[in-house]
């Protein structure tokens, strides 16, 4: 989908830098940004995600798995 938004210039020069230095195009540079913003600001649907998740693996006693999630939770930048 094509769209128009306005950016701060110093913005937008970063970001000309970032696609040209990673050979990347514009679009691809703002489509991953703002999808890693959603994915930060998205707390219900990382919550809904958690709950599928783990109603899908109750009653699972698995040692390995608990010590397991639990580094990932820890070591994860909430």
């Amino acid at each position: 989908m094509k769209t128009a938004v306005s950016i701060p210039d110093d913005i937008f020069e970063r970001a000309e830098r970032l696609a040209s230095q990673g050979r990347r195009s514009r679009s691809e540079v703002y489509a991953a940004a703002l999808g890693e913003y959603l994915a930060r600001h998205a707390q219900d649907e990382v919550t809904e995600t958690m709950n599928r998740v783990c109603g899908e693996v109750d009653g699972n006693d698995d040692a390995f798995l608990s010590l397991a999630g639990r580094r990932v939770l820890a070591n994860t930048e909430w």
